[in-house]
C-alpha cells in the first residue's frame, strides 16, 4: 500500500555539485547509502532542493536513474514531475520512463498565477496522465499562487490516483481544514521541516524534509515518536533542531543544508546559479550549531 510507503519521513535530496558544477555522483551515492541506513522512509528525486530548474532534462534523467540503481528498490521513490507549463507535464509523464518510482511530487504552477479553477484543471490533467499516483505539491512563497483547502479537497475526493498533499504554506488553518475534511486515505504531508511537529499531532503523516539529508536519524525518529503518540520525547528532539532549521532556510534553500553537508565532509558546499552558498557568517553560525548538536 503507498499509504504506508509515504508516511514518516521522506527527503528531499540536494544534488551535489564538483568545483566545476557538474554533478557529483560518487556523493549522491554516499548520500543515498546514508539515507537508507539511517531510517529515512523515502526519497525524493529532482524536488526543489534538488536544484532543479538548474539541471539540464538529460541531467535530471541522469540522476533519477542513477538513485533508482543505488537504491536497489530498498526505499520508495518519489520523482518530481511539475512545471507550469500543463502540456508539457502531461505529456513528460505519458512519454516519460517512471519505472522504479513510485509516485510523483507535482508542484503548484509557478509564474503565470492560475486562479484556484486554473489549478484544479492543471491537476485534473495531471492525474489523467500519470500512470503513478500523484503528491499534490502547495508551496506559495515559491510560486506566488496558494492552493486553497477547496481545491485540495475537491481533488482528493474526485481524483483516486492523487494520494496526498505535501503543504508548504505554512498555514495552520488551511492545512487543518484538509486533514478535518479530506478522504480517509488521502495524505497531508508536511512541507516544511520546522512546522512538522505540531502539523503531526494535528494528523498530518510525516515531511518531505530538508535537514533529513543531514540528519535523518534523528529527525526520522522525532516523526515516529510523534506518529506513535510520544509528544513528549518528539517535542523534545524537534526543539533541538529549532535553531538549525531556522538557519537553513535564513539564506535559501538548499544552500543552508549544503552548509551543513559540507560540514559535515559528505560533499563540497557548491551551488548553481542564480543560488550561492551561505555568507562566511552563516557558515560560521552553522558549524557552532553542529558543534553543539
Amino acid at each position: 500500500m503507498l499509504n504506508n510507503k509515504l508516511k514518516g519521513m521522506g527527503v528531499a535530496l540536494i544534488t551535489p555539485f564538483k568545483e566545476d558544477e557538474s554533478v557529483d555522483y560518487d556523493a549522491l551515492a554516499r548520500l543515498v547509502e546514508h539515507q537508507i541506513k539511517s531510517g529515512t522512509d523515502y526519497l525524493v528525486v529532482c524536488g526543489t532542493t534538488a536544484e532543479t530548474p538548474t539541471l539540464t532534462e538529460a541531467e535530471k534523467e541522469s540522476i533519477k536513474e542513477f538513485v533508482i540503481q543505488i537504491n536497489n528498490g530498498r526505499l520508495p521513490i518519489v520523482l518530481g514531475v511539475g512545471g507550469n507549463n500543463t502540456r508539457a507535464v502531461v505529456e513528460k509523464l505519458q512519454q516519460g520512463n517512471l519505472d522504479g518510482v513510485d509516485a510523483i511530487l507535482s508542484v503548484t504552477p509557478y509564474y503565470n498565477k492560475p486562479s484556484q479553477e486554473g489549478l484544479y484543471q492543471h491537476y485534473a490533467a495531471i492525474a489523467k496522465a500519470s500512470p503513478k499516483p500523484v503528491i499534490l505539491y502547495n508551496v506559495p512563497g515559491r510560486t506566488g499562487v496558494n492552493m486553497s483547502a477547496s481545491t485540495t479537497l475537491r481533488l482528493a475526493a474526485e481524483f483516486r490516483n492523487i494520494c496526498a498533499v505535501k503543504e508548504a504554506s505554512g498555514n495552520f488553518t488551511q492545512i487543518d481544514d484538509i486533514i478535518k475534511n479530506k478522504p480517509d486515505e488521502f495524505m497531508v504531508i508536511s512541507g516544511d521541516d520546522g512546522i512538522t511537529f505540531p502539523l503531526l499531532t494535528l494528523g498530518a503523516v510525516g515531511v518531505i524534509s530538508v535537514i533529513g539529508n543531514a540528519f535523518p536519524k534523528e529527525f526520522s525518529r522525532m516523526v515516529r515518536l510523534a506518529l506513535q503518540g510520544d509528544y513528549t520525547k518528539a517535542r523534545s528532539i524537534h526543539h533541538r533542531f529549532t535553531e538549525l532549521i531556522e538557519l537553513l532556510f535564513v539564506e535559501g534553500n538548499p544552500a543552508g543544508v549544503k552548509s551543513m553537508l559540507a560540514l559535515m565532509g559528505f560533499i563540497e558546499n557548491k551551488l548553481r546559479l542564480p543560488l550561492v552558498p551561505n555568507t562566511i557568517k552563516t557558515y560560521e553560525k552553522i558549524r557552532q550549531v553542529l558543534n553543539q548538536l
